[in-house]
């Protein structure tokens, strides 16, 4: 047997534990957005501004930036400013409910992407994916059920950071062959770093949990927390799972990530002990949820891995067309 031969099944068994590896990491935001006392608005100012920083130190995505032209710039930083309000209110979620119902929440991404894409790309709104929206409202209505009255509030917020979601994936697929992933994620993360300053008057206006400004200085603990976030959950796994694709189908990927509101529910039940607030029915509910969101690629059978720039900006990674 050849050398090649037998290192192909070494290097798939790897790929595999590294993007597993990823959907770990990225279970933690959740973890960590409950973690961190800062509100909504400070906590994902600063998530971008230490990603957007660490981003431009490389001259690779300084050569990116300068092969797009004005128009494209503006086109990734408008996609930036869905990407903003996606984590505003992904973490806003978490702060009004808990973790566990924030990642929840995430798991309906898929199901807003399957109505949103059509509407904005024109074409025909799939049989199956409506199928599997609509299977997903009973698990829905059991976590609200599920969940003490004063988290619905929390579950309204990350059912608009999962529409979110559904908006600025569809438009990255559009814009994502015409530049640099790394120079991408940095005109994005910059383009939301501006639209949340902007935002400061208005945020504290909707809830106490967005906060009312950016420019809060976060202590030594939630410091720390905040480079965990943006380092270990953001810029490490987005690097290694653009080297975990290479041997891995975007099916096996698809169905690896849709594994992330588990890990974090998990998690959130080992480190926050947050089953104490939620009743067996809300975890009936996320069960069926997570089916849904499980079968999603067995039905579409994507065959390559077309967007990987969308693993750095998303708390719900769906990475194939």
């Amino acid at each position: 047997m050849s050398t090649s031969a037998m290192s192909t099944p070494t290097a798939t068994r790897a790929a595999w534990l590294q993007i597993h590896f990823c959907v770990l990491l990225w279970g933690f935001t959740a973890i960590l957005g409950k973690l961190i006392s800062l509100p909504s608005l400070p906590l994902v100012w600063w998530r971008m501004l230490i990603v957007v920083v660490l981003l431009l130190m490389l001259p690779r995505v300084w050569r990116g930036l300068r092969l797009m032209t004005p128009r494209l710039r503006w086109s990734y930083a408008g996609v930036g400013a869905l990407v903003a309000l996606h984590w505003l209110t992904f973490y806003a979620s978490i702060k009004l409910s808990n973790a566990s119902v924030g990642a929840t929440c995430m798991a309906l991404s898929s199901v807003f992407t399957a109505l949103v894409e059509p509407l904005l790309t024109g074409r025909r709104i799939s049989k199956r994916e409506l199928l599997l929206g609509m299977a997903v409202l009973p698990g829905v209505a059991l976590v609200v059920g599920g969940v003490p009255d004063g988290m619905h509030a929390g579950i309204i917020v990350g059912a608009c950071s999962a529409l979110f979601v559904a908006f600025f994936s569809t438009l990255n697929k559009r814009l994502s062959d015409h530049g640099d992933a790394l120079a991408v994620t940095a005109i994005e993360l910059g383009g939301g770093t501006l639209l949340l300053s902007m935002l400061a008057p208005v945020t504290a206006l909707l809830s106490p949990a967005f906060g009312d400004s950016p420019f809060v200085l976060p202590d030594l603990r939630d410091a720390l927390y905040l480079l965990t976030l943006a380092v270990a959950c953001t810029l490490v796994p987005f690097a290694l799972s653009l080297v975990a694709m290479r041997p891995l189908s975007a099916f096996g990927i698809n169905l690896a990530v849709s594994l992330e509101p588990v890990y974090a529910i998990v998690l959130a039940i080992v480190l926050l002990g947050e089953q104490r607030e939620l009743s067996p029915q809300f975890y009936f509910g996320v069960a069926i949820i997570l089916a849904s969101v499980l079968i999603y690629p067995f039905l579409m059978r994507p065959s390559r891995v077309a967007h990987p720039e969308l693993l750095a900006t998303s708390e719900s990674k769906q990475v194939g067309e």
